[in-house]
């Protein structure tokens, strides 16, 4: 069986990663895509970052129900900083056999000689890479690693769905009053208005709630 992995901080998801999670399903013949909040992301700053409960509750929420896209705490559960390496090592442990195809976009392709024992990320898993929108398609030029991987992964950039749909925006809408009601799920909407997120300091927010 193959298993998508699509991580990410989902500060608040939305709609352009649940497409994204599709995307990658139908085009990489995945029996199941997990979608794992990160605990404490290591290149991206923390400030505006909702805590880690909330931001499970959120992708809970949207994929309730689904028959293929699912959460996973395995990143909240190790806690820390976040590294993709250690992400794969958990999942090949609770998944013995399961073949692993981590999801990313086009943006990310620059950055992989950054990432964290990142010649064993490659070796752990497949790698299914989707055309963000707004960003230049990348060449192999610019992918800084050991061939043949610079060729290899810019080849094979697929094109989905171009949503363009970011946290940071969402946050901004929310936090200036302005509607973002068909950008999150409904019931991501309903648990943001809920708590408070992004609109409040953070003494005005309430506990979420579990659902059994």
């Amino acid at each position: 069986m193959r298993m998508g992995i699509l991580g990410g901080a989902f500060n608040p998801i939305h709609l352009g990663h649940l497409i994204l999670a599709l995307d990658a399903a139908e085009k990489g013949g995945l029996d199941r895509v997990l979608l794992t909040p990160c605990a404490t992301p290591p290149h991206k700053p923390k400030e505006g970052l909702a805590d880690i409960r909330h931001r499970i509750a959120m992708v809970e929420r949207a994929v309730a129900d689904d028959g293929v896209l699912e959460l996973s705490e395995v990143d909240a559960q190790r806690g820390g900083i976040t590294y993709t390496v250690d992400t794969l090592r958990d999942l090949r442990t609770a998944f013995p056999g399961m073949e692993l195809v981590l999801i990313l976009g086009s943006d990310c392709l620059r950055e992989l000689h950054t990432w964290k024992d990142i010649y064993a990320v490659l070796e752990f898993c497949e790698l299914l890479v989707f055309q963000r929108p707004g960003i230049p398609v990348v060449k192999a030029e610019d992918i800084r690693l050991k061939p043949p991987w610079p060729e290899k992964l810019a080849a094979g950039v697929h094109r989905g769905h171009l949503v363009e749909i970011s946290s940071s925006e969402i946050r901004r809408r929310i936090a200036s009053g302005r509607g973002y009601r068909y950008f999150v799920p409904d019931s991501v909407a309903a648990y943001i208005r809920q708590v408070g997120l992004y609109g409040r300091k953070a003494s005005d927010r309430s506990e979420p709630k579990r659902e059994d």
